[in-house]
């Protein structure tokens, strides 16, 4: 009877009432059903999982919305007949391949987190080459969206790939330094000369510092008074770069001066140090060890020491260096003996005594 005094002409109208109101009641229980499956996903390590689900809010909240209202719009138009509603399957289209697009890339966003945590991976993966990797992945979900979109708006692919190929040459002319970055950072990305963290510096140009990021045309460097140094990617193809951060020790290499009056204690002298570098705990004897009088220098008997100490960090080491050369200085003085410094000696002649005489009258 409702139906009757409402009409024909007005069924539209409830029709489209009751799909809003299903889409509304569908992303409702979309919206429950993935907070399950978070919860779900918690209880497991697997780093797979928890990035396809938390990739699924909001983009299947908006998918929801975005087929329903196309679908209400639709029976909108085939109702009135209204010339905009004719827009709403291209809409549609496009929103599904942007919604698409959206859940892919929060996907390999979250999988490149997950593959560098702890939490997920026992041994965590190589931030420098996820961090590669995402991008690339990210860079084909958006290359391949693109020209499914270009090809669904009437584009033809083929002519696209052909003038990318004609247009490549004189691209290549025009913009040879960024491809040169652009290819200097895949290098990098490759070959794994450094990571993100790693303390580098170059013999060949006055680059020191801390990596912050590896981009694909500049990488930004933290030097050690906290300046941001942003170095071309194509420069490493260049240079040699050291990386201090992957020493397996650090070295200390000392010259130590006594006194010649001392000679007699310097054999005891080298022997107990010697001795001392192999029992200290923080020096590798799996290393090279010498401890050996080295020279006649102009005010001193010299021997020098050389050895590696196990850590790295460079805060420790110049502690351990501390320890061992007062350790050092400590022997040298219970020896009775003591360390040189620069010294002169002037000899002064007697004055025969007919020219004492002579001097004394003038």
């Amino acid at each position: 009877m409702i139906l009757s005094w409402i009409g024909d002409n007005r069924l539209w109208i409830v029709a489209t009432f009751i799909i809003v109101l299903g889409t509304a009641l569908g992303a409702w229980f979309c919206t429950g059903f993935v907070r399950r499956l978070h919860r779900r996903a918690e209880k497991t390590a697997n780093p797979w999982d928890d990035a396809l689900v938390a990739a699924l809010n909001p983009p299947a909240m908006v998918l929801i919305w975005l087929l329903g209202l196309t679908l209400a719009a639709g029976r909108a138009g085939s109702a009135t007949g209204a010339e905009i509603f004719s827009l709403v399957v291209p809409v549609r289209q496009i929103g599904l391949i942007l919604v698409l697009t959206w859940f892919a890339l929060r996907f390999a966003r979250n999988v490149e987190a997950n593959l560098r945590n702890p939490q997920y991976m026992s041994k965590p993966m190589d931030a420098t080459t996820v961090r590669a990797m995402g991008k690339l992945v990210r860079v084909s979900i958006l290359i391949t969206s693109a020209l499914v979109l270009m090809q669904y708006l009437g584009y033809s692919i083929s002519g696209v790939l052909a003038f990318g190929g004609i247009g490549g040459l004189a691209v290549g002319f025009a913009a040879k330094d960024l491809l040169a970055n652009f290819f200097g950072g895949l290098m990098v990305y490759l070959d794994r000369p450094f990571a993100v963290g790693d303390w580098v510096r170059s013999p060949d140009k006055e680059i020191e510092g801390t990596v912050e990021d590896i981009g694909w045309r500049l990488t930004r460097i933290r030097t050690f008074d906290k300046r941001p140094l942003y170095i071309p990617n194509s420069i490493f193809n260049q240079i040699a770069v050291e990386n201090p951060s992957r020493m397996l020790n650090r070295r200390i290499f000392e010259t130590i001066g006594v006194r010649y009056e001392d000679a007699g204690q310097l054999s005891a002298i080298v022997t107990d140090v010697k001795a001392m570098l192999q029992e200290h705990p923080e020096i590798d004897s799996n290393q090279t060890l010498i401890v050996n009088f080295n020279s006649f220098a102009p005010s001193s008997l010299d021997f020098f020491i050389y050895c590696f100490t196990r850590t790295t960090e460079w805060v420790r080491f110049h502690e351990i260096k501390q320890d061992i050369l007062l350790t050092v200085l400590r022997i040298i003085e219970g020896h009775g003996a003591s360390c040189a410094f620069p010294t002169s000696t002037v000899h002064i002649a007697e004055v025969p005594e007919g020219l004492r005489d002579t001097t004394a009258k003038g």
